[in-house]
């Protein structure tokens, strides 16, 4: 991946979906690096999708796990009607 790219075609938003999906139990740090990210911009991410309700956050001792709603509609209108689910079927491998 380069390290200075003029755009992406997955948003700092869907990059950290995807690393939620693939790694329930990183922390914040990790998804940062995995997504391309600082931590402070994946803090960000991670409420926005949480105040969302894209994913779930639980305490789990000392350390978040986070789950990902995959029912939750898409956000786009072209795509609204699609569920947050198929597009990370297509992205996270099983």
């Amino acid at each position: 991946m380069p390290t200075d790219p003029k755009w992406n075609f997955i948003t700092s938003h869907g990059m950290v979906l995807v690393q939620v999906a693939r790694e329930p139990h990183a922390t914040v740090r990790e998804i940062a690096e995995r997504a391309g990210l600082t931590e402070r911009q994946a803090h960000r991410v991670l409420a926005d999708l949480e105040a969302e309700g894209y994913i779930a956050r639980e305490r789990v001792g000392r350390r978040n796990r986070y789950s990902v709603n995959a029912e939750r509609p898409m956000k786009h209108p072209s795509v609204s009607g699609r569920e947050v689910g198929r597009l990370l079927a297509a992205l996270v491998p099983a």
